[in-house]
């Protein structure tokens, strides 16, 4: 009986989505856990995995199309049994009797995504191994075993490739920026599981690294524009996730009345106490000031409960916990992945969990749990130099908080003394239908407590 592929919900806002890129073809064999699509979310690009076994016999939808509505069916399975289906699919394919042996699954035929790519990147002969899985097909062990034993101790050839270490080894992501900036993936070291080459791998090359010829399409486009007077641009189509950006952003701006209040805080305090937690932790990971920052927001919704809500047409939506949504730039825009219960967990706890979010966020691998919820957001843009924003609310969420580069400015101490400090602007933009004036100076004082007198974030 065929099994429906559904486009998932792989965000909490999405309501559709481009398909951006099919993994797999008719007549491959997958299992639970396989890659089998890219997907372009209203959050980011990711990668959809298979849930059921079985034999792709149709892709109902074609590769780039935009707009499918989650929960249509975009392809269909069967098992080995019954993969020879005449019936064509409306993307052009089916499984027809190249595909099948007197309506048998051919094993050496139907292989999974990750088993194809390890035998092409190897240049092996699929036929020559012994497979050891249902009804003889072929995993992945099986190919890792055969180069174990084919390659032995040729270090640097396939075996290295078959970890993922060659070129064929690269997270979907990563090859996508590959491409677009014109880097030979040979050329790169992957720092992922096995090996793999992850988008942190690319942007640990230098900048020179990146500079790709500009496409001919888009030159041509160039010269037209300058030949008549132009200004010169290329036409170039939002992805899904920039078109939701500006759908959501538009409409926070739209609907939610912002008002805005700046404070300046010392961060002396901060940094010495940073310091003194990350030589006591030497060896593991160390905190960041965004950590510490994210730590005093959460704890001042908790001191301030009439700040942590959200307005919801006729109610008002109290919190009792801090879920903090931490803006996090991307390739194409930004996405909003929540650390939750902020308040509550322990600064080495918060770091290491929020450092995974952002890896998983920058190799587009974030899931829907991850981004459902937040009580408030925060963006910090003071490492880029930026010396105060005025951050858009991030729907429906009633405040943001945005971070300023902590710079040396001239105070007055208590003593009537003019000395150097550093000093940040934060501002936070606020929803007036949930938060009043009042309320929002009395969350950023006490926001400002706990940044200038850390030691109540160890608690």
């Amino acid at each position: 009986m065929p099994i429906d592929i559904i486009m998932p919900a792989l965000s909490p806002t999405m309501e559709a989505g481009t398909l951006a890129k099919w993994l797999v073809d008719v007549g491959d064999a997958v299992e639970p856990g396989d890659i089998i699509a890219e997907v372009e979310t209203d959050k980011a690009t990711m990668e959809v995995e298979a849930t059921e076994q079985g034999v792709v016999s149709r892709l109902l939808v074609p590769s780039g199309t935009d707009d499918v509505h989650v929960g249509a069916v975009i392809a269909t399975l069967v098992g080995e049994d019954e993969a020879a289906l005449p019936a064509p699919s409306p993307a052009g394919q089916s499984i027809g009797p190249a595909a099948t042996t007197g309506g048998k699954c051919a094993s050496r035929e139907h292989l999974s995504p990750a088993v194809r790519r390890l035998v092409a990147s190897n240049n092996l002969d699929a036929a020559a191994i012994i497979g050891t899985g249902k009804n003889g097909r072929l995993t992945k062990a099986d190919v890792l075993d055969t180069l174990s034993a084919t390659v032995g101790k040729s270090a640097g050839t396939q075996d290295e490739t078959a970890a993922g270490g060659g070129s064929m080894d690269a997270s979907s992501l990563a090859r996508r920026i590959a491409a677009a900036k014109n880097i030979d993936l040979n050329t790169v070291e992957g720092s992922g599981p096995e090996g793999r080459i992850i988008l942190a791998d690319l942007l640990a090359r230098p900048a020179t690294a990146f500079l790709a010829p500009v496409p001919a399409a888009a030159s041509a486009a160039i010269r037209a524009s300058e030949g008549d007077g132009g200004v010169p641009a290329v036409a170039e189509k939002l992805s899904s996730m920039r078109r939701t950006i500006a759908r959501r952003l538009t409409e926070s701006k739209q609907n939610a009345p912002h008002f805005y209040l700046r404070i300046d805080v010392r961060l002396d305090a901060l940094l010495r106490q940073r310091a003194e937690l990350n030589a006591a932790i030497e060896g593991k990971a160390k905190l960041s000031v965004n950590d510490l920052l994210i730590k005093a927001l959460a704890r001042a919704l908790i001191e301030v409960p009439d700040a942590n809500v959200q307005f919801a047409g006729d109610e008002l939506l109290r919190f009792s916990r801090a879920d903090i949504s931490v803006a996090v730039a991307v390739p194409g825009g930004l996405v909003t992945p929540v650390l939750r219960s902020a308040d509550t967990r322990s600064l080495s706890d918060l770091s290491n969990r929020m450092k995974s979010l952002v890896e998983k966020a920058r190799a587009g691998k974030l899931q829907s749990a991850d981004q459902q919820g937040g009580t408030a957001s925060l963006s910090n843009l003071g490492m880029y130099g930026v010396r105060e924003m005025l951050p858009v609310i991030n729907p429906p969420q009633g405040l943001i908080l945005g971070i300023g580069a902590g710079e040396p400015r001239a105070v007055v101490d208590s003593g009537g003394q003019l000395v150097a400090a550093t000093i940040a602007s934060i501002t936070a933009s606020f929803d007036h239908r949930a938060i009043d004036g009042a309320v929002g100076a009395e969350f950023l004082s006490a926001f400002r407590g706990f940044v200038e007198r850390p030691l109540a974030l160890l608690g």
